[in-house]
């Protein structure tokens, strides 16, 4: 077959936990809903801003690691966000309408 391959579009979600998670962002979602759990625990849970700051990290966690589209997920657009506005972008056009010097050697 000319050494051509065919690979699946879903190939990258098989290698995921329950077809959603990272093992990095199954471990975050868990600690964060540990945490509420603890918190709900020990807490009083009297008034109903000790009860938010109890379940916070759950919320926090559970935000973090939500789909996105074209995204894997919001820590990923976090991320790549941060990535973007920090660093210096250098983009290099190789387009259908400039030929490169490796093209124009050839023609």
């Amino acid at each position: 077959m000319d050494e051509q391959y065919f690979i699946p579009a879903n190939s990258k979600r098989s290698l995921l936990i329950l077809g959603l998670f990272k093992p990095i962002d199954f471990g975050i979602f868990i600690t964060g809903l540990f945490f509420s759990f603890l918190l709900l625990l020990i807490l009083p849970t009297g008034t109903m801003v000790v009860a938010i700051v109890a379940v916070l990290p759950g919320v926090v966690a559970s935000f973090l690691v939500m789909p996105l589209p074209n995204y894997y997920n919001v820590r990923t657009f976090i991320a790549n966000a941060w990535q973007f506005y920090t660093t210096r972008q250098k983009f290099i056009w190789k387009g259908w309408c400039v030929l490169s010097e490796d093209n124009r050697e050839e023609r």
